[in-house]
């Protein structure tokens, strides 16, 4: 089978996939497009991209950084207001904070050992600790929500009364103001960078911001005569981060999986195919590995000389770098078409 055979035998295939719409990524409308955004946001941003893989990483870590910080001083001033007040729903709250807090760790380590050369044995680099912690991440969040359950229904069945509500109120506006700061900062610097894993950060970050207003309720039903209503929120809160966590689960597992954002595909098949000398692109691969891409393309070329070929193979990895800034590397095979 010769080159223009090959090309022939790939098109069909490779244009259906390069082009489907994922499902997954479709963009919604109205109230539920607004809390699909909110915490299933999108993982790249193509027009506000860091396209050094160092400074990318750099990036990360001073994100988590400020954010760590943040959250541990939000988790202390909650906890000390559960110690005066008894608040089960506040405990729960404070839980999920000092876990977010600690998701941090992981992923700091994660970005430090994404920085490392790749080896023999890891000839792709440790970009994939960053996915590893993405998924560490999910299993906290999942076990701060048992946690807060299973203290939640020991207070139903064992009711205790609750002191300085005020102060209840106070800690869940605090833990909601500290909580919405790091999630806006954490899922920014995570969609410029292109890491999935901090945006899964942040998106954990705004859960506990809610789950704060949902204890600044709960304190409220007791100050109205209902002392239940402390418990039975939080309970809710456990039930509402089970359900949001599924929309990061997604996130996390297509990357583990190697999936692409379609549009993704599409700058990158635009610019090949705006690319003089370039007659189509039959082939074209796109993955993740950490915050950073990597790939292959087909390319078919006019039957021209090897030097004009080598040039319009240089043109096109330049024309892919501009489109997609944080793309690493991309192997470029040309065959060669019809002369023109």
């Amino acid at each position: 089978m010769n080159s223009h055979q090959q090309v022939g035998h790939h098109a069909g295939h490779v244009h259906a996939n390069d082009h489907a719409h994922d499902h997954d990524h479709e963009h919604h409308k109205g109230f539920k497009g607004w809390l699909y955004e909110l915490f299933v946001p999108h993982t790249h941003d193509a027009a506000d991209s860091i396209d050094d893989a160092l400074e990318s990483s750099t990036q990360g870590i001073r994100a988590l950084k400020i954010s760590l910080f943040i959250l541990l001083g939000t988790t202390v001033l909650q906890f000390l207001v559960v110690l005066v007040s008894g608040s089960v729903a506040l405990l729960a709250d404070t839980v999920h904070n000092f876990s977010d807090a600690l998701t941090a760790v992981p992923l700091w380590i994660a970005f430090i050992l994404g920085r490392r050369a790749a080896t023999r044995r890891y000839n792709y680099g440790y970009g994939r600790a960053e996915d590893l912690a993405g998924l560490f991440i999910v299993v906290v969040v999942a076990l701060s929500a048992v946690v807060a359950a299973w203290q939640s229904i020991d207070r139903l069945f064992h009711p205790q009364p609750l002191h300085n509500l005020w102060w209840v109120l106070a800690a869940g506006l605090i833990g909601f103001a500290g909580n919405e700061f790091v999630a806006v900062y954490r899922i920014r610097v995570g969609r410029q960078i292109g890491s999935a894993a901090l945006v899964a950060d942040g998106v954990h970050a705004r859960i506990d911001g809610f789950t704060s207003l949902a204890v600044v309720l709960g304190a409220g039903g007791v100050l109205l005569g209902f002392p239940l209503a402390d418990p039975i929120v939080g309970l809710l809160i456990s039930a509402a981060i089970i359900v949001l966590l599924w929309g990061t689960i997604r996130s996390v597992g297509r990357r583990l999986m190697d999936g692409i954002e379609p549009e993704l595909l599409d700058h990158a098949q635009s610019a090949l195919e705006r690319t003089p000398g370039v007659l189509s692109v039959p082939k074209l691969r796109l993955r993740w590995v950490g915050h950073r891409l990597l790939g292959a393309a087909t390319i078919v070329v006019a039957n021209t000389a090897l030097s004009a070929v080598e040039e319009t193979v240089d043109d096109a990895r330049h024309q892919l770098g501009r489109a997609l800034p944080k793309l690493d590397d991309i192997v470029i095979q040309p065959v060669t078409g019809p002369g023109r």
